[in-house]
């Protein structure tokens, strides 16, 4: 069932007035930041919820609606990383689309979608986002389609294409969280600052943006100071505060998906149950293609260990010079040429005529 946004009530909190509010946030808050930085775009976007198993719903983007069929090309899902929505595609959505069909949606548990309780075991947790992308495919009637998912979202897509090898038409993975594996000594032989060793602490203790909601009505002002960068990136597509508004109001709600992510992470961001132990039960058949940023945190050496584990399979690693962990946003003129390349040839590589050789 998919609902448009049009007929979507978009705050449950409505009756409470917002000057009482120590949070002053809410799904129309959220709907209105996400609003301003699409408004820019060429091609068309619609927007629906998609309603999947036990009444939950999975916000949806989609751009181009009818060019797959159209074209007779590949559509592409993008799903986003760790506190973040369909917004933080906003320099990239144009560029994708001009002969295809984009989807874009929130992961449960974050943005506009709904917010359930999640388990407590890791791999439940992991398990619990795999299934609610397939109700969602099912929902759009995806056969195939090339997954693309950054840090979090490379983490649960490559799960997804583990267990739903026959929908995978190719696995891009940019700058993926939860791959490497922690060394047993890190923390003895790793020099970590105390007041690191302690935000560690907290952030197991709690969920990993809880701060940002404790500083309430202050919450966009303390992005705009911590990342100054992030209005730099985006003022292609919007001037002002929005992109800042748009991540504080993705984050000052019910933190749901933040602890589905705690139940899946170690302290100091190693995963629970990385990812390049299982990487070789992906099917063979399903090209993957890391897209690495120069300068980010996040190592590249598993997708150099995937190469190793696949021999005999499509392993590509690209790094993208003078890029962080935001590879999408940081060199978006690069990402969004590299990712239209891997798009070109896979419709070649699955065009009739290709196929029949």
């Amino acid at each position: 069932m998919l609902i448009s946004f049009k007929r979507v009530v978009f705050s449950r909190y409505s009756w409470w007035p917002q000057w009482l509010r120590w949070n002053p946030t809410s799904l129309r808050h959220l709907r209105l930041a996400e609003e301003t930085l699409l408004r820019h775009m060429k091609i068309t976007c619609e927007g629906c919820y998609t309603v999947i198993s036990k009444a939950r719903r999975i916000w949806t983007r989609i751009v181009n609606p009818e060019a797959c069929e159209k074209n007779g090309t590949t559509p592409i899902v993008l799903v986003h990383g760790m506190g973040g929505g369909v917004g933080l595609w906003a320099l990239n959505l144009d560029d994708l689309a001009p002969k295809r069909t984009v989807y874009a949606f929130d992961l449960l548990g974050f943005g506009r979608s709904s917010r359930p309780k999640f388990s407590c075991d890791s791999l439940e947790a992991e398990s619990e986002f795999v299934e609610s992308i397939e109700e969602w495919r099912a929902k759009h009637g995806l056969e195939r389609f090339v997954l693309l998912g950054h840090s979090l979202g490379g983490y649960v897509g490559a799960s997804y294409a583990m267990r739903y090898p026959e929908r995978v038409q190719h696995l891009v993975l940019v700058d993926p969280w939860g791959f490497g594996v922690k060394p047993p000594d890190y923390e003895r032989s790793t020099p970590i600052p105390t007041w690191i060793r302690v935000v560690a602490v907290i952030v197991q203790t709690f969920n990993p943006l809880a701060g940002l909601r404790v500083a309430g009505p202050f919450g966009a002002t303390l992005i705009r100071k911590i990342r100054p960068d992030l209005q730099k990136k985006f003022r292609a597509v919007t001037d002002g505060p929005a992109i800042c508004d748009y991540i504080y109001h993705c984050n000052a709600q019910h933190p749901s998906g933040e602890t589905a992510y705690r139940a899946m992470a170690l302290p100091y961001g190693w995963a629970k149950n990385p990812m390049v132990l299982r990487i070789d039960k992906i099917d063979s058949a399903i090209p993957i293609t890391f897209i690495y940023g120069a300068r980010s945190w996040i190592d590249s050496a598993p997708g150099e260990k995937t190469k190793e584990l696949r021999k005999t399979a499509y392993v590509d690693v690209q790094v993208l010079p003078g890029a962080g962990h935001h590879v999408y946003a940081d060199k978006p003129d690069e990402f969004n040429a590299v990712v239209s390349k891997l798009m070109e040839e896979e419709d070649r590589r699955n065009s009739p005529n290709e196929m029949q050789h």
